[in-house]
């Protein structure tokens, strides 16, 4: 076992590690947070601002938290901003086992969580994880949403994830899919391979805080259980419907785990307009290593693309 931690600690040293720029204001995402019952499970979530709602989807292993470079400068832009913690991260519920995080059920949260706020039509914007979230959400319940903002994670079923290269990054997947074997590798010698995995990068201190609570770990990695087994099948075409919304993809130039092709490819699974942007000099972080670049290119296209009546 350690044989191999070491090993795979030697691989990922290699790799080149994404430093953090807090270029804008951070906003405190403990004020104000309304802890919203949905689906019988609780969901901390930070409103901010007012006016056409944008839901933000964190992906892993963040939380609320990673949002906090944008929301004022959305606030300001004239958007309220919905950043939830989403089921068996940060300090939402965890419920055991791994069905119960089924992308459908993730899906459901949200749904019910808008309207638990009574918001009928928002816009849309998630990051890794919560990207393929929200690939979903606006593939199989469009009329809810204004426009989507995927960063990171391009659509599943589009060629670039079938590249080789990509399938060598993505080769945690498997590994997070190994039951026990995963947390027991994680979490050794103080969390060593968890933090070079993720090349020392994202909020690390409030990582290692929030999955060191009891199930804390294997709900976040229950997101790759119940949906990304088997993912490695050569796919060649859309496996969601075609998505029929204004559409942007935005990747960063140093992501060390989804590589550019998975996202610039994922117009096979839009109808609507497409529109592509590269950050450089970020890691996958983008929203915290880029605030001040991200947040302009978030308010150019949701104010390009206002409600319609």
């Amino acid at each position: 076992m350690k044989q191999t931690i070491n090993i795979l600690l030697c691989l990922l040293s290699a790799l080149p590690v994404a430093s953090m720029a807090a270029e804008v204001k951070a906003v405190d995402m403990d004020r104000g947070v309304r802890v919203l019952s949905v689906n019988d499970i609780s969901l901390p979530t930070r409103l901010y601002g007012a006016g056409t709602p944008v839901l933000l989807l964190h992906g892993f292993p963040d939380s609320r938290h990673v949002w906090r470079y944008q929301l004022q400068a959305l606030a300001d832009a004239g958007f309220q901003v919905i950043a939830p913690d989403q089921r068996g991260f940060g300090e939402a519920s965890r419920p055991e086992g791994v069905e119960n995080y089924k992308i459908r059920l993730l899906a459901a949260d949200m749904l019910g969580l808008m309207d638990a706020l009574s918001i009928d039509k928002a816009h849309l914007v998630g990051h890794d994880f919560g990207a393929s979230l929200a690939w979903y959400l606006a593939a199989y319940h469009p009329q809810r949403f204004y426009t989507l903002t995927v960063m990171s994670v391009g659509v599943f079923g589009n060629p670039g994830w079938d590249d080789i290269r990509q399938r060598e990054a993505s080769w945690y997947f498997d590994f997070f899919n190994k039951v026990g074997l995963a947390e027991q590798t994680l979490m050794a010698n103080d969390w060593k391979f968890f933090k070079a995995l993720l090349r020392h990068g994202g909020d690390q201190a409030r990582f290692l805080r929030d999955l060191s609570r009891p199930g804390a770990l294997t709900a976040a990695l229950n997101w790759y259980r119940a949906n990304t087994r088997g993912w490695g099948g050569l796919n060649t075409g859309p496996i969601y419907p075609l998505i029929d919304l204004p559409v942007m993809g935005i990747w960063s130039s140093d992501d060390p785990f989804l590589l550019e092709p998975q996202m610039q490819q994922s117009v096979i699974n839009v109808s609507g307009s497409w529109r592509y942007e590269r950050i450089e000099d970020a890691g996958h972080w983008l929203m915290l290593e880029r605030p001040a670049e991200l947040n302009a290119l978030l308010i150019d296209f949701l104010q390009s693309n206002p409600p319609r009546p």
